[in-house]
């Protein structure tokens, strides 16, 4: 089943004396249920107009949106309780503590005390729930808010850049945070986040965005077969020798972890003959996988 559906959907925003801005063009999304989906997009691309048409804070000038199977924003009062959202720096009252606030939204919401104290221990703030908002750390503050999205068990978790100016011990606080929610089983985690690192790291799935449509979707790993980077790795008992015919023969070469790296490579076996002639006999060969942020690139600017 899909918790998040998107086709064909269009939006553009009216700007006085200066052009119209497409921010959606003929989008289609589908995010399936289960794990960790990574939504990525640069600056301009419509990862924050997706994200506030799906949860009724703009319309889509066209086109068909659905939350948890249910079109959007007509129904989305029917489906609203199924969803978390963490979409800006969240606002608590600073001088009540982490528990005290949760307690309050648990009870606008009709959540009992019980579900607070397992959001916090799911976010990791037990043993700082008694302590005043105004002095948690910028992550100490991420996960509350993540906390606070998640007292109502939410079947889909919407987290628009999470990590988005916290130090590297918060991103990875962060980062593990997301990895278990997403190993859980009971919630779909909708992640926007421009640090292509993260979500290699976290997600089961990716859809990336270039100005206003989806380019790419799929298991990451699938998103990555078949995006050749032109270099290999390679190992010889005589790394030394070999280094010297293969940039002999105009290959720039790199020495990475007891094997070579050979750049600008479009036909290896051709580094094999090569070598061979030499008297160079090859231990290994094999190519140099592209990461998320090669595929990103790669994807995004070759977008019309």
């Amino acid at each position: 089943m899909a918790v998040i559906e998107v086709n064909d959907a269009t939006k553009t925003y009216r700007r006085r004396r200066r052009p119209p801005q497409k921010a959606l063009d003929g989008l289609d999304l589908h995010v399936a249920e289960g794990g960790v989906h990574g939504f990525l997009g640069p600056n301009g691309s419509g990862k924050t107009t997706t994200i506030r048409a799906l949860l009724g804070l703009v319309r889509a000038d066209s086109g068909e949106l659905r939350l948890l199977g249910r079109p959007v924003p007509r129904d989305l009062p029917q489906v609203v309780g199924g969803v978390g959202a963490l979409v800006e720096t969240p606002l608590f009252f600073p001088t009540f503590s982490g528990r005290l606030n949760l307690q309050l939204l648990a009870e606008t919401a009709g959540v009992s005390r019980v579900r607070v104290e397992e959001c916090l221990e799911l976010v990791d703030l037990q043993d700082r729930a008694e302590d005043r908002f105004k002095g948690y750390s910028l992550g100490m503050k991420q996960r509350l808010g993540i906390a606070a999205a998640l007292l109502k068990s939410p079947r889909l978790l919407v987290l628009d850049e999470p990590s988005n100016g916290l130090d590297p011990a918060g991103i990875r606080d962060v980062r593990e945070l997301i990895r278990r929610l997403g190993a859980d089983g009971s919630t779909t985690v909708f992640l926007s986040s421009h640090l292509l690192a993260e979500v290699e790291q976290v997600c089961d799935r990716v859809s990336i965005l270039a100005r206003g449509k989806c380019v790419a979707t799929g298991p990451v790993h699938e998103v990555l077969a078949g995006r050749a980077t032109g270099e290999v790795r390679l190992r010889a008992p005589d790394l030394a020798g070999a280094r010297a015919v293969l940039e002999g023969a105009g290959y720039a070469v790199t020495p990475v972890d007891g094997a070579l790296r050979v750049q600008g490579v479009t036909a290896p076996a051709e580094l094999t003959r090569l070598l061979a002639d030499q008297g160079h006999y090859l231990e290994e060969l094999s190519p140099v996988a592209a990461d998320l942020e090669s595929a990103f690139l790669e994807l995004t600017e070759d977008t019309p």
